[in-house]
């Protein structure tokens, strides 16, 4: 597959995410060049871009690899956005653009919709760009890469089961968009701080031979127990 330089660094990125490359596994410059159709040269920038984001580690003898991060760096992961992403929000009260909100109230419309009939993987769909919008209508650059980052690892780290209830699940975000769309900060950092304690329940971190292209998590100390009651 050829694909523009300046994408090889999401192109390697969602690959491992994807679980295409596996965690420890080499990250061959070669390689990784003709599989995106792509001179070393940008492949390099990208693994340069990709340890600095936590996904890749260079190790003496082997050189570039997939990181293998530990239980305990997965949970601090979800603690991380359960504050990040009600701040976000709060931000985003008082930032937000007329066309953050069109975008927003047409996902929670979609969502709302969708719920009723049970297509879950069109609402997980729907959930992402639901967060990606909202992270983006916080007005900050640098809290919009580090929420995207998060993301990322999370689903990198995690599965997510589908809400039980995703009709009340969306309607947590449209009562987001409500706060938002009404510049209530502190009640877009409450609604939002909730949705993500109740979805954050919803993660299981994910282990060798549960399913194909899986992630694998290496043991730190003990299982990781998320606390009580995001996506």
């Amino acid at each position: 597959m050829r694909i523009p330089a300046h994408s090889v660094c999401t192109a390697i990125r969602d690959d491992i995410v994807a679980g295409i490359h596996r965690p420890g596994g080499r990250l061959t410059e070669e390689v990784l060049a003709r599989r995106y159709g792509v001179s070393r040269v940008p492949v390099r920038e990208a693994l340069r871009t990709l340890e600095a984001e936590g996904f890749v580690v260079t190790r003496r003898h082997a050189g570039a690899c997939v990181a293998e991060p530990t239980e305990r760096e997965a949970a601090d992961l979800l603690e991380m956005r359960a504050l990040l992403e009600p701040l976000g929000a709060a931000r985003a009260a008082q930032r937000r653009t007329e066309a953050h909100l069109k975008v927003l109230r047409g996902l929670v419309g979609l969502g709302q919709e969708r719920a009723g009939r049970g297509s879950r993987e069109e609402l997980r769909s729907l959930g992402g760009w639901f967060h990606e919008t909202l992270a983006q209508a916080c007005g900050s650059p640098a809290l919009t890469s580090v929420l995207t980052q998060l993301r990322h690892k999370i689903a990198w780290m995690y599965t997510v089961q589908a809400p039980a209830d995703p009709v009340e699940s969306w309607a947590q975000h449209g009562a987001i968009v409500d706060a938002v769309a009404r510049g209530d900060g502190e009640r877009a950092r409450a609604v939002t701080a909730l949705h993500a304690e109740r979805a954050a329940a919803a993660h299981r971190l994910r282990v060798p031979g549960r399913h194909e292209g899986a992630a694998r998590v290496r043991t730190s100390q003990r299982p990781v127990n998320i606390p009580g009651p995001r996506n």
